[in-house]
């Protein structure tokens, strides 16, 4: 849920992620975590980042929405759907139904390390001896 929330605050990005302009040291360490993850080639790379940018776009707005509702179980249907109505153009991109599943897999990934970096942080703060 972190990795979602400091999701909606990132920019979107532009068709290339080389080329944006601004952005947050996250979103680059994703843009490069996908894009390892994948092993996109620059084509790839020019076919994927566009419907991934649409995509994290309507991401973040069911984000929005759970904000103002609390209601966990229109969350996570409204997130499969959004999966569901992406996963053909996703496939036409990457070339493959398995490299889809791949970047999905990746991008949950993505959110642990983040949630698990975040949480050693917080524990790096705490002062020595404190809540123990």
């Amino acid at each position: 849920m972190i990795f979602f929330s400091l999701l909606l605050n990132l920019p979107a990005m532009s068709q290339r992620p080389q080329q944006r302009q601004g952005g947050g040291a996250l979103e680059v360490m994703k843009i490069g975590f996908i894009t390892k993850r994948l092993n996109l080639s620059s084509e790839e790379a020019e076919r994927f980042w566009p419907v991934y940018n649409k995509y994290a776009t309507e991401v973040r707005e069911a984000y929005i929405i759970y904000r103002d509702r609390k209601n966990e179980i229109e969350l996570d249907e409204s997130l499969l759907n959004i999966r569901k109505k992406y996963s053909p153009e996703f496939s036409r991109a990457l070339s493959s139904p398995d490299r889809v599943n791949e970047f999905f897999r990746a991008e949950k990934d993505f959110g642990a390390f983040v949630q698990k970096e975040m949480q050693r942080r917080q524990m790096q703060r705490r002062p020595f001896g404190s809540g123990q």
